[in-house]
């Protein structure tokens, strides 16, 4: 017996019609119709547009009658539609008043801001059709994945070791040898290479629907086209990039990167998105109509008194995420791409905007990061900050969490970046860093677990460019070497950009292996910028968000030329997973409270058990007592790590083990591959248990284990 509120009531040119359900929001299909539903505050009236896939003009535009609107909800029930072949739509009608907030305008066709597909951009660089009338086309999932057994990972958030990157840059470049670069699927090809660098987490930049012709234009550098490469500017919150999929010009997007999800999942490696609720791609009042602009720009956006845009993204207007409309679109979006796709995490580009008011002021409680923490949905999955915006508001170490939020530390960067380029008076601060930044999150017991240790990202130079130039070199954006980051904490070694001095090389390559050594036995959670593990370099670009070349893309043949970086990152990484003693929850107390025998963590110099202080000290050592970090009421080892960050060698006296241990060697920067790094548990046997010599510029990492 079938349902009586799934048979037509209405007709309209043939087509069979009923009042919708207002909820959910967006396209839904209800046995043999289509439920569209959309919201508008002040909206006086919707038409739904329906053309047939790619085709240029609307086969029918259908009236919302007044019987299916309630509150503020257009819904209506289509019936026997070949939805898998159906592209939609709506023109909204109602007061146009910039300064009040309202720029209705009938004449646009747009986008439902709850699309789960969006073509219009299916493949990569393809140039539209810019007279086409309805650019970025909403169409209707078909929800027939299987998912099998998978579920998210669920991964404890101080065991990640997370690999920031780039869906088209990872395999784009003819070397990485995919059948499908620049895709979804090419990431999967490439999921052997992660299991072996032992990362367990990828951090996809963004892979909402956005528009790569978006600001593009030839590089009056190099005539080069350049293209909104990055992504950092939503066309919608639902859909996945189609472009990003080798199958996307034929509407498969979903499919492929669910399946791209369910393989890193089987080899254990979580997912988190990389999302940009701070703005759309709408910019500001000279923007294009796309979607939230004309369905209701007064609810969607921070406005100012006079109805202009308040900007806090830096990208032309701020989403008005605190309005309690928007949050619910918010949450909806979060909850569907861990319900549907099985997403680990977000990460939240520029999440401080995420905790202003509709008039731009900080909220000391705001009610959309509260949400988030405490959704049943998202109870366990991932919730990491950007914890600063454009509009100067920066809040690490002092984000609202509700014990649920971790954070981007951007002080662990500068202060680690300041340290091994060797710089004065930042000693103290690294000594905070290193065990896990107890001055910004201890105080509201937020632990370990809230730092996201990082040194390189998306945003900035690449490790090897890091090490290779002092300033950034920018030219090929066509700005004028003007955008970027000006202060970058880098040095070159002694010679701008790429040279063949065998010893400034060498140097170069210490560098790097001392800053993964760094973030590998900080507390905290270690994030890798993808590329670094083999040298990448952007030439000195620090702002490569519109290269999709050479600059931008992962070079793989660097895998060879590099191999000793590679080795050196894939060994320490598997290093930190062995020790939990380097993966702690909750911060030090620096003291024995166990009556172990040794503190937990203590501090030395190049005397044991004193601290070396004072304004030009670049010489520390710490140690970890691994009784106090058991797994399964195994002890692990001790571990010390002695830091030199001076241009002279410098002898550590080491603090005297209990009588059945003894100190072995990890790694030592200042030797020559292989000798910088043992196979975790293959370290070898120290010769003077009482004091090491540490290089210049160099780090040492030893055991304390019984002797074989």
């Amino acid at each position: 017996m079938q349902r009586v509120d799934l048979f037509p009531t209405h007709e309209y040119k043939g087509l069979k019609l009923r009042t919708g359900r207002p909820y959910p929001f967006g396209a839904t299909v209800m046995g043999n119709a289509v439920n569209f539903s959309v919201y508008s505050r002040y909206a006086t009236a919707c038409t739904l547009v329906l053309f047939h896939n790619h085709e240029p003009e609307p086969f029918v535009e259908i009236p919302f009658q007044k019987e299916f609107k309630m509150g503020n909800v257009f819904s209506m029930m289509v019936f026997d539609l070949d939805f898998e072949n159906i592209e939609y739509g709506y023109r909204m009608d109602g007061p146009w008043n910039p300064k009040e907030g309202h720029r209705f305008d009938k004449t646009k066709i747009l986008m439902d801001p709850y699309a789960k597909l969006i073509a219009g951009r299916d493949a990569w660089g393809v140039q539209p059709d810019w007279d086409n009338v309805y650019q970025y086309r909403a169409r209707v999932v078909c929800d027939d994945f299987d998912w099998e057994d998978d579920l998210p990972l669920e991964t404890p958030v101080n065991e990640l070791v997370i690999y920031e990157m780039h869906v088209r840059n990872f395999t784009c470049g003819a070397n990485a040898n995919v059948k499908h670069p620049g895709t979804f699927a090419g990431i999967a090809e490439k999921i052997p290479y992660l299991k072996e660098l032992g990362v367990n987490c990828v951090e996809l930049m963004p892979i909402h629907e956005f528009d790569e012709f978006e600001n593009s234009k030839p590089s009056p550098v190099d005539g080069r086209m350049l293209y909104n490469v990055w992504g950092y500017s939503n066309v919608g919150f639902f859909a996945p990039k189609a472009a990003y999929a080798s199958t996307g010009r034929f509407g498969m997007q979903v499919d492929e990167l669910k399946n791209l999800i369910k393989q890193l999942h089987a080899n254990g490696i979580e997912v988190i998105l990389d999302v940009v609720f701070n703005h759309t791609a709408e910019g500001n009042e000279k923007g294009p109509y796309i979607s939230y602009r004309g369905i209701d720009n007064k609810t969607y956006y921070m406005l100012t008194p006079d109805g202009y845009y308040f900007n806090f993204s830096g990208c032309g207007n701020t989403l008005n995420c605190n309005n309690p409309n928007v949050r619910d679109m918010i949450v909806e979006s979060l909850r569907y791409w861990v319900t549907d796709y099985h997403v680990d995490g977000f990460r939240f580009d520029l999440a401080a905007i995420l905790g202003r008011d509709q008039n731009g002021c900080p909220m000391p409680n705001p009610p959309l990061l509260e949400s988030l923490a405490h959704d049943p949905i998202l109870g366990k999955t991932k919730l990491i900050a950007e914890a600063w915006d454009a509009g100067g508001l920066y809040q690490v170490g002092a984000f609202p969490s509700w014990g649920r939020w971790a954070e981007w530390n951007g002080k662990y960067r500068d202060s680690i970046r300041r340290f091994l380029k060797g710089d004065e008076h930042v000693l103290g601060d690294v000594k905070e860093r290193i065990a896990g930044s107890a001055d910004l999150y201890a105080s509201q017991n937020r632990g370990i677990k809230a730092s996201v240790n990082f040194i390189t990202a998306h945003d900035g130079f690449t490790l090897m460019d890091l090490v290779s130039y002092n300033g950034k070199h920018n030219e090929a954006n066509g700005e004028d070497n003007r955008d970027g980051e000006d202060n970058n904490n880098s040095w070159n070694c002694g010679w701008e950009g790429e040279c063949e001095d065998a010893g400034i090389n060498y140097l170069r390559h210490k560098q790097i292996k001392n800053a993964i050594s760094l973030l590998m036995v900080s507390q905290g959670i270690p994030m890798i910028l993808s590329g670094d593990e083999m040298g990448n370099t952007q030439y000195g670009n620090n702002n490569a968000y519109c290269q999709d070349n050479e600059i931008g893309w992962l070079d793989w043949t660097n895998l060879q030329k590099n191999e000793d970086i590679y080795n050196y990152f894939r060994k320490i990484i598997r290093f930190r997973q062995a020790h939990k003693a380097l993966r702690f929850e909750y911060h030090f107390g620096h003291c024995d409270y166990r009556n172990l025998g040794y503190p937990d963590f203590s501090w030395h110099g190049v005397k044991a058990w004193r601290p070396d202080t004072g304004y030009n000290n670049l010489t520390a050592a710490f140690m970890l007592n691994g009784r106090y970090a058991e797994t399964d009421g195994v002890p692990d080892d001790f571990i010390y790590v002695a830091m030199n960050m001076h241009w002279d060698m410098h002898g550590f006296e080491l603090p005297q083990l209990p009588e059945e241990l003894a100190w072995h060697v990890f790694a030592n920067t200042e030797m020559a591959a292989p000798d910088d790094i043992c196979e975790p548990g293959e370290e070898c046997l120290l010769d003077n248990q009482h004091e090491i010599l540490v290089g210049p510029r160099s780090i040492m990492i030893l055991v304390g284990k019984r002797p074989k």
